[in-house]
């Protein structure tokens, strides 16, 4: 681990997180081999839970996939430990998620617990807890139910949210082409490529990665000149974004890993990750990424913490292998 991914963890660890942000700043400890912070973690996570087996649950009460990101770091700690406490922090949250949690006729959760929303987000807290898990059948059928509603044809981009009301409308209540948003998903639905059994799984496989590639290409069409993204991606007059460009890197460099990113990505995303570890100052704030807690305007963020970790680690496996000799 470098120095500059030493402090930029140091900073990720003093931030406040809520469960989403607990869930993603774990998957960095995981990605990182940090074990020893993310059992640590994982014991505060279970602390706050809610009696439905909810985790990491401060502030936001009505989510109902933000608690699934924690789920692949919690299981990890689990794996690591003999701890009762931990393990049946996992089986409530299991539970809540398989069983209890709020969904439509399709059995396709919903984002929120007071409302009938599909959201961008949940391509990455929901399906990548279910894979690990080892209910991959179910971490497909999440992706293809949100992407069905989200995916926008004449962009070929995800909008932010959907709403499912009855019987007003099913329409999307936020049609914008969300950067991070779109980032959620990339980096979500690349992990679940990797996680499929390839030799159950090679249909759904090849749907996964045509979806991943046919978004990253779009998404890539918006890139500016500094290699940076607005934080709406289709929208000039929103502020420039950092994290969308750490999503993206992140999401080519674990593909190139995993054996089915095409290696002509690997430049763009040295551009990408250029410029966001500019945005990277002395203390390890990444700034610049769309913001905590309204998420309205640049400023610091989690999220944007973890995926400057997760992004150089990433990077760092495949310079560090034979990908680059072998393909």
């Amino acid at each position: 681990m470098t120095e500059k991914m030493k402090i930029a963890t140091g900073m990720l660890l003093a931030m406040q997180r809520h469960s989403w942000e607990q869930g993603v700043a774990m998957q960095a400890m995981l990605e990182t081999e940090q074990f020893e912070i993310l059992i640590q973690m994982a014991h505060e996570a279970v602390y706050r839970s809610l009696p439905d087996g909810r985790t990491a649950v401060i502030g936001v009460t009505d989510g109902a996939t933000d608690s699934c990101a924690v789920g692949e770091g919690l299981l990890k700690a689990c794996q690591l430990t003999d701890s009762t406490f931990l393990r049946e922090g996992y089986e409530k949250l299991l539970q809540w998620t398989i069983d209890k949690a709020p969904r439509n006729e399709q059995g396709i959760l919903y984002h929120l617990t007071t409302g009938k929303q599909f959201w961008a987000d949940s391509l990455y807290m929901l399906p990548v807890f279910l894979a690990s898990a080892g209910y991959y059948k179910e971490a497909v059928t999440a992706i293809n139910g949100y992407w069905d509603k989200l995916y926008d044809n004449s962009t070929h981009l995800l909008c932010h949210m959907w709403d499912e009301r009855e019987p007003e409308a099913k329409d999307c209540c936020d049609k914008s082409h969300w950067g991070v948003g779109n980032g959620w998903a990339l980096a979500g639905i690349g992990k679940v490529i990797a996680m499929l059994p390839k030799e159950k799984f090679q249909t759904e496989l090849h749907q996964l990665i045509q979806k991943e590639l046919e978004l990253l290409d779009s998404v890539l069409g918006y890139v500016r000149e500094d290699n940076l993204f607005h934080n709406v991606l289709d929208d000039s007059g929103t502020f420039v974004e950092t994290n969308m460009s750490q999503m993206t890197a992140y999401t080519i460099y674990r593909g190139l890993t995993d054996g089915w990113m095409p290696m002509k990505y690997l430049t763009q995303a040295e551009k990408l990750r250029e410029a966001a570890d500019s945005q990277v100052d002395y203390v390890g704030l990444v700034h610049g990424v769309c913001g905590a807690p309204t998420f309205d305007k640049p400023g610091f963020a989690p999220e944007g913490q973890a995926f400057y970790i997760m992004m150089e680690q990433a990077r760092a496996n495949v310079w560090a292998s034979d990908i680059i000799k072998t393909r």
